[in-house]
């Protein structure tokens, strides 16, 4: 979020320094946070007012901004820029930290959204139409500068999260994108809506639950699956007069915070299984075989999940960069034969507990061990054991 965070350097390097803050300074960063939102606010009303109605209604302006949103950043919030920024913090401070900053300019932007916002939302959305950007309304271009402020925000946070956490994503890569697209506004981020009724007051709480699933939210059943999500997520916090404010402010906090944790949880598994084949490949003698047992051991119960295949991926990249080891046999192999992995472990002279170590910790990348992989892996502690 190196661009919609600017002037939070000094706090994120020194965060003992904030308790040590007098007010005087506690003033100035909060009118240089104010000023930044501001200016991110001007850039994306220039965005917004290239949209039509119809781009709004078919989702089309969150293809649009998915361009927008990483086209230069990607490039500027590298993981030596966290580097850099964070000199001697671990990756899981740094994360933390930039979750709290973006949660932090979230509730800014809220505000000032709120603020601005003098009419509702729902028959006016379900009113746009055409393709020029006149035909869409003022009080619409208000809510679309804070839907895509957010949106923009949480796609960014999810992005710096993989990069600190060394996930290699290629904003250019069809495949990446989605996956970021997913993890940024996956399920547990979609379900954020239901979730934060509890931050509003009791006797609100019976009107938001009318309006989330009432008329209020008709036009938005047309959007594609993610836009349709954003724009439902947006729509509560504008459509209750009176509680605007205090709403949006709460629930731009929330997600943001849901979001970011959510990436952390997905990229920080992906950074332990990708740390884990590293210990594998620097402290195994016998990497060839490793990539067998591994693979015999992966395909045990009939099932590959998604923590197995990334780490049999990065054992076969590790072995085929560090160290010249490209097996084309197992490469081309479609049905495993059990009995083949054997005979190469009986055919391997010398000690190879640190095959059956690597075995093991393959099996438990997943969870708890099964009876098949058990099977296997008795089975490889016994043959091992003959020597």
């Amino acid at each position: 979020m190196t661009e919609v965070l600017p002037g939070s350097d000094k706090a994120a390097a020194n965060p003992a320094d904030k308790a040590a803050a007098n007010p005087a300074e506690d003033a100035v960063e909060s009118a240089v946070d104010r000023d930044a939102v501001e200016r991110e606010r001007a850039k994306l009303r220039e965005f917004v007012a290239g949209l039509s109605g119809d781009d709004i209604k078919s989702g089309g302006w969150f293809t649009k901004l998915c361009a927008q949103a990483l086209r230069s950043y990607a490039g500027k919030a590298t993981w030596e820029y966290f580097q850099e920024k964070y000199q001697g913090v671990p990756a899981d401070g740094i994360v933390g930290q930039q979750i709290a900053l973006a949660a932090k300019y979230a509730m800014l932007e809220g505000g000032i959204s709120a603020g601005a916002y003098a009419a509702t939302i729902a028959a006016t959305v379900g009113s746009l139409g055409g393709a020029s950007p006149l035909t869409v309304p003022a009080g619409v271009a208000t809510f679309m500068v804070d839907l895509t402020f957010i949106t923009q925000l949480q796609l960014r946070l999810a992005h710096d999260i993989a990069v600190i956490y060394r996930i290699p994503l290629d904003v250019d890569d069809p495949e990446d994108m989605m996956k970021l697209v997913r993890v940024a506004f996956g399920i547990k981020a979609g379900e954020v809506a239901r979730g934060s009724l509890k931050f509003v007051p009791g006797l609100v709480r019976q009107v938001l639950k009318k309006y989330y699933s009432g008329s209020v939210l008709a036009a938005a059943k047309s959007l594609p699956i993610v836009g349709k999500h954003l724009l439902q997520r947006n729509i509560i916090k504008f459509a209750i007069p009176g509680v605007g404010i205090p709403v949006t402010v709460l629930l731009n906090r929330y997600t943001t915070i849901a979001a970011g944790r959510y990436a952390k949880s997905v990229f920080r598994e992906e950074a332990e299984v990708v740390e884990l084949a590293e210990t594998l490949v620097r402290r195994t003698g016998h990497l060839r075989l490793v990539l067998w047992v591994a693979w015999l051991v992966i395909n045990a119960d009939g099932e590959i999940g998604d923590a197995e295949r990334l780490l049999f991926q990065r054992l076969t990249r590790l072995a085929r960069e560090r160290h010249q080891v490209d097996d084309e046999e197992l490469a081309a192999v479609v049905d495993l034969d059990p009995d083949e992995v054997w005979r190469r472990v009986d055919a391997e002279p010398g000690d190879l507990s640190d095959v059956v170590h690597a075995a093991e910790r393959v099996a438990a990348v997943d969870g708890d061990l099964n009876a098949r992989e058990e099977a296997v892996i008795a089975e490889l502690r016994d043959r091992c054991g003959r020597r």
